[in-house]
């Protein structure tokens, strides 16, 4: 593979929010001069093709031509999907194609990774696992320009077989789109984390949204509320999906959820007022030191 980013070929197989994120951020800020990109809806394809952001597109039905064309690929699929689209189109990636993901589960996604370049070693294939953290509460291409890479996270689970020197790439790649922080986990302790630093939060919101139905409550809203409830405007069948996927991890952070919401209802409840506050404060405390981890 070239080491020069700005001289590969990229392709984006699904054009959606996070696909057209990744393509605006490779194209701006990486540099990057031949961009790809595939997906079902060639209305999407064409807007993207128009704006300049992309070279050419690809309807789903053909997304074998890109991948021959791609040195690099970002599969911006959700989850269920991209096992199948990797057995569908294993034999048309270009040789020696570095291949990554951004699905927000990882051990199913990392055992379908560990079998294609299984399957491929001799064509020196490579799939790192990876999640950029970042998003935004809407959904699809017309909204990618809201999503913002800049001093983000993204965590990568490397696969016993990638090669190091792809992995470096990956990094360079991903610090130049913005992020400002790279985690390297195993693919069954990021599913337990983002349980409860992405999934337990949807759920949270979905939970404070479906207990109220006075639509025009937001009057009395006065920041608390909004920041609670954002994420509420989710991908329902793209969080369906992960909360599903991820059940066992995010089930056992909904139990610690209820747990906590019990001890501090009991509290409020008996009117303990002097245990309350030492809760309140410990908890401050602790947000305060997680604070100082994110600088």
């Amino acid at each position: 593979m070239q080491k020069n980013v700005s001289d590969c070929n990229i392709g984006i197989a699904g054009l959606g929010l996070m696909g057209g994120a990744i393509a605006r951020a490779l194209r701006d800020k990486c540099g990057v001069t031949r961009l790809f990109a595939c997906d079902k809806d060639n209305k999407t394809l064409e807007a993207a093709r128009q704006e300049g952001l992309i070279d050419k597109g690809f309807d789903a039905a053909n997304a074998g031509e890109m991948l021959a064309l791609c040195d690099i690929v970002f599969l911006c699929l959700n989850p269920s999907l991209i096992p199948g689209f990797l057995e569908q189109w294993k034999n048309t990636f270009k040789k020696g194609c570095l291949v990554t993901d951004i699905a927000g589960t990882k051990e199913s996604i990392a055992e379908a990774a560990q079998k294609f370049c299984e399957e491929r070693k001799s064509d020196c294939l490579d799939f790192i696992p990876g999640h950029p953290m970042a998003g935004a509460e809407k959904s699809g291409f017309s909204n990618s320009q809201l999503c913002n890479f800049n001093g983000k996270n993204y965590i990568l689970t490397p696969l016993s077989c990638n090669k190091p020197q792809n992995i470096e790439l990956l990094k360079n790649l991903i610090y130049s789109m913005g992020f400002s922080r790279i985690t390297q986990v195993t693919p069954a302790e990021h599913d337990r984390k983002i349980a409860f630093t992405s999934q337990l939060c949807h759920v949270i919101a979905a939970a404070l949204i479906d207990c109220e139905s006075d639509t025009e409550i937001t009057r009395f809203g006065g920041g608390s509320f909004e920041d609670l409830t954002r994420i509420a405007m989710l991908n329902a069948p793209m969080w369906t999906e992960l909360f599903i996927e991820n059940r066992v991890s995010l089930l056992d952070r909904i139990d610690q959820f209820e747990k906590s919401l019990e001890e501090l209802k009991t509290l409020i409840n008996n009117s303990q007022s002097d245990k309350l506050e030492e809760k309140l404060a410990a908890i401050r405390d602790r947000r305060i030191a997680m604070s100082s981890v994110q600088k």
